[in-house]
Formats: structure tokens, C-alpha cells, sequence
């Protein structure tokens, strides 16, 4: 570690405070308000994603539709770092972290559970039936377009360290080539206050949403009750283990840990797909899904549903896009620096191929497992979902259908920290990165303003757990945060292909 880093000179205080006193006064109002704190969330949610759906659904679409331009544009010869220089990463090792760093626990989760909140929601009923339509939103939401925006963002990023040797790792110096002297001033400030904001959201989002799941899954393996302080404890515990081993290890420990995580998730999912009972179907399933999801694709990227039948879009695909676009604070930062070496083409298609693969095989797999056992009726998961409202109780009870589900639940639970672990190393980087006035490609930021990025990070998820919140006041802390980050991501692409206009005429 660079002991100048230390030098509290260096440190943008506005950037490191500022986020901090305002999550400080958040989580003040989550604790002591929480039933009105939902109410309001829930209130600028539905008005955001009612009236500003086509926002978020037309930026989805052209961010996609973009990176497909770029990657067999002029623009996707360019080298992220010398001209001739070679990647730093195995293309393994590379799609590893990025995966793992960018979908976090969250996939699990949603993977074995996610046709059935699309089974018992009415626009299926519109559509058709549940088997020609709930396996095909879960790839829709978590493949192309979330992906695009990672990867369309990252070789932003990429070019501006690795090219342009920018000093900044910030979301306005992204924006230089279009602000200029601007980027400097208060509109540069209120794009990097904003980014914070939106790392903070979705961090609070990914980690609120799937932590009660590993609460589950100790409940059930050590019969013991789970109250919501212990939930609280087990993200505490998973902070601390994760900037431990950050501190030790670096980005070596990154990738270590990314290895050993793509190594559980896809031997849980052979073992699934293998012994499970389910294989026929889930193949064949799978592969009707895709085929619909690619037919259809156009169709479910611009659906806005303006009669609000059934409001599907608004309770679902805005909310993933926006689930995404907080993302991208950290995500594509993180895969832009592990990007040296490759091309531009190479890092959107490559991104393609591994995270976007990845992700389909764990949809596939473990979602129609359960939704085999439903169709089949072996199981009658959709009425248990109806009686109790409880999701996390229900995926365990899809686990325990598996063979030797005591292993399996095990398994589940270590594979869910290992991406909390290299997701939370990524995030707390990308934030060390902000609180910095300039830090060269080949600074490190100070391990002691790591933690107090894990501190911050984790303290919004423990209020939101503690005020109860429903997934959709989950899902509303996105929507809010991702709305400004739109306007901000568009500045960042168009920056970028002004930039890379200049690089490629030699300018």
C-alpha cells in the first residue's frame, strides 16, 4: 500500500462526508419511522416508475442496442491500455470477477423463486399459461440489457483509465469530453454526490433483498429461530470477513475468491441438473424460453402496458433496469480495470459470453427445476407462495426437494457469501476510489477508508431490514436512485464515443 495514500490532502471530503451524514440521517428515520418511511418510499416509487416508465424502458433498449454498434464499430479495435498490450487475466479468471462482482448473492436468490412471482402475477393470465411464460421474464430481466449496461459503461471507464490515463476513477471524469471545465465545478460534483448515492441504493437493494434467505437457511440447517437482529448480525459478520480478507489479499483475493465461487455456483447447478430428476424438462424448457424471449424481445423491452391491466412493467421491468443502473456505479468500474489489455470488442462480447451465459444457465437450470416439480405435479409451490407470502421459506422448501439437501443447503449458504464477498470487495473499492481528489491507475486507496466504506455501505441494509421493508419499498430505493443516474449514464457513453472518436483520428 502507498503510504501516501494515508495523506488526508488527497481525500475529497465533500464526496466522503456528505453521503455519509445523509445515509446517517436515512437510517435515523428508517429506525424511528419505519412504517412512514415505507409509506413515503413506496409513494415516490410508484410516481417515478408510473410516470417516467418509458425513461428507464428506452434507456434499457438504446444502451443495448448501442453496444451491439460499438462492438463491431471502428471503436471496438481499440486496445484498453497500449497497443499492443496483453490482458492482465485469464479469460476465466476475468469472467469470473466480473460475474461474481456484478450479480452479487442476488442470482440464488432469484433464480430458484423468480417464475413464481411472475405465476402468480395476472399479465402471465394475459399472455398464456404459466409454462409458456413464467421461465421466459427471468432471462428477459437478467440477460442483454442488464448486461449492456455493464459492459457499455465499463469500456467507458476502461478507455478512460487504460487510454486517457485520466487520474479521476469518478463518474464525471467520464463525462469530461462533454462538460469540459465543468467537470471540475458543481455540475461534475453533483454527478460523483449522485453516483454515491446510487452505489449506496443498490448495495442496500442486493444486500436487503437476499440476506433473509441465508437467515433461512441457518434456521434450518441449526433449528433455531432467527430474529431480525440476527439477520443484522450475519451481515455485520459478512462486512467484517470480507474487508479482512480484502485488506490481506487485494485484488489477488478477488480473484481467488471470484474462482472459488464460479466453482460452487456451477457445480451447484450441475448437480441440480443432473440429479434432480428434472433434466428433460428443464433442457427443453429452457431452451422454449430463450426462443420465445428472442422473438419477443423487442416487444418485451418497450411494453409499458398503458392500460395498467396489470401493471407488470412498472412492479418489475423498470424496476430491474433501474436495479441495474445503480449498479453500474461499481460494476463497470470494477470490470473496466480488470479490462486492460483486451479490446473493446472483446470486453462487450467476452462480457456477453460469460456473464450473460452464465446467468441464462443459472436461470435455466434452477428455476425450471422447481417449475418442473409444479408443472408435474409433484409440488404445489405457487400455493404454498399464496398461503404464506413467504418467499425465502419457500426456496428452501424447493432446496429440500433436492438429494442430500442438508449438503445442498450448505453449499447454497457458502456460495452466497463467496458473492456477497467479491461483489461488497468491488463495491467498497469502487467507493475508496470516489473519496479521492486523484488517484492514479496504479494507487491504492487507504484500507482505513475501505472500512468506513464497508461501514457506510452496510448501515442503509440494517435499517431497511429493521423497518420490515417490503420488496417493493426494496425495490423503490432503486427506482429513486436510478433516475438521475439515467440522465448521468447517457453523458457518460456519449462522452465516451466522442473520446474514442478523437483516439481513433488520431487526435
Amino acid at each position: 500500500m502507498n503510504k501516501k495514500n494515508l495523506n488526508t490532502k488527497k481525500i475529497d471530503w465533500m464526496i466522503t462526508l456528505v453521503p455519509l451524514i445523509l445515509i446517517v440521517g436515512l437510517c435515523v428515520l428508517f429506525f424511528i419511522f419505519p412504517e412512514q418511511s415505507n409509506t413515503i418510499l413506496t409513494q415516490i416509487r410508484f410516481f417515478l416508475g408510473d410516470s417516467f416508465g418509458v425513461y428507464y424502458l428506452a434507456i434499457g433498449l438504446g444502451i443495448f442496442l448501442l453496444s451491439i454498434y460499438i462492438a463491431f464499430s471502428k471503436y471496438g479495435n481499440i486496445v484498453l491500455g497500449d497497443k499492443n498490450e496483453k490482458p492482465k487475466y485469464s479469460f476465466f479468471a476475468w469472467g469470473a470477477m466480473m460475474f461474481t462482482c456484478g450479480l452479487a448473492a442476488d442470482i440464488l436468490f432469484y433464480s430458484f423463486s423468480e417464475w413464481i412471482l411472475y405465476a402468480t402475477d395476472p399479465h402471465i393470465a394475459e399472455l398464456g399459461s404459466i409454462q409458456e411464460w413464467a421461465g421466459v421474464f427471468p432471462i428477459f430481466h437478467w440477460s442483454f440489457i442488464p448486461w449492456s449496461f455493464y459492459l457499455v459503461l465499463a469500456v467507458s471507464f476502461g478507455f478512460m483509465l487504460h487510454v486517457r490515463k485520466r487520474n479521476r476513477q469518478k463518474y464525471s471524469e467520464a463525462c469530461r469530453p462533454i462538460l469540459g471545465k465543468w467537470t471540475d465545478r458543481l455540475p461534475g460534483r453533483i454527478i460523483d454526490l449522485l453516483a454515491v448515492f446510487a452505489l449506496i441504493a443498490g448495495t442496500a437493494t442486493t444486500f436487503s433483498v437476499a440476506t433473509p434467505l441465508m437467515a433461512q437457511i441457518i434456521q434450518q440447517l441449526f433449528h433455531l429461530n432467527i430474529s431480525l437482529t440476527a439477520i443484522n448480525i450475519i451481515i455485520l459478520l459478512i462486512t467484517c470477513a470480507v474487508y479482512t480478507y480484502s485488506l490481506l489479499k487485494g485484488f489477488k483475493g478477488i480473484s481467488t475468491l471470484a474462482n472459488i465461487c464460479i466453482y460452487l455456483f456451477f457445480g451447484l447447478i450441475a448437480f441440480v441438473l443432473l440429479f434432480g430428476g428434472q433434466f428433460r424438462y428443464i433442457i427443453e424448457t429452457g431452451f422454449t424460453s430463450f426462443g420465445t424471449m428472442v422473438q419477443n424481445f423487442i416487444g418485451l423491452s418497450t411494453y409499458t402496458d398503458p392500460l395498467r391491466t396489470s401493471n407488470f412493467p412498472q412492479n418489475w421491468t423498470i424496476y430491474y433496469w433501474a436495479y441495474w443502473m445503480v449498479w453500474c456505479v461499481a460494476a463497470p468500474f470494477f470490470i473496466g480495470n480488470i479490462s486492460r489489455g483486451r479490446t473493446v470488442k472483446q470486453t462487450i462480447l467476452g462480457g456477453y459470453v460469460f456473464g450473460v451465459g452464465s446467468t441464462l444457465l443459472s436461470f435455466i437450470v434452477l428455476g425450471n427445476y422447481s417449475m418442473g416439480l409444479q408443472m408435474e405435479g409433484i409440488m404445489d409451490f405457487i400455493a404454498q407462495y399464496n398461503q404464506s407470502g413467504d418467499i425465502y421459506g419457500l426456496i428452501v422448501s424447493i432446496l429440500q426437494t433436492l438429494p442430500g439437501s442438508g449438503f445442498i443447503l450448505i453449499i447454497v449458504l457458502i456460495t452466497m457469501i463467496a458473492f456477497y464477498a467479491t461483489s461488497f470487495d468491488s463495491i467498497a473499492l469502487t467507493a475508496s476510489c470516489y473519496s479521492y481528489k486523484t488517484l492514479s491507475e496504479k494507487e491504492s486507496p487507504s484500507k482505513w477508508l475501505e472500512l468506513m466504506w464497508c461501514i457506510m455501505l452496510i448501515i442503509l441494509p440494517i435499517a431497511l431490514l429493521f423497518s420490515q421493508s417490503s420488496m417493493s419499498s426494496l425495490q423503490s430505493v432503486s427506482i429513486i436512485a436510478a433516475f438521475p443516474i439515467g440522465i448521468v449514464i447517457i453523458l457518460i457513453v456519449g462522452s465516451f464515443l466522442k473520446d474514442a472518436k478523437n483516439k481513433v483520428s488520431g487526435k
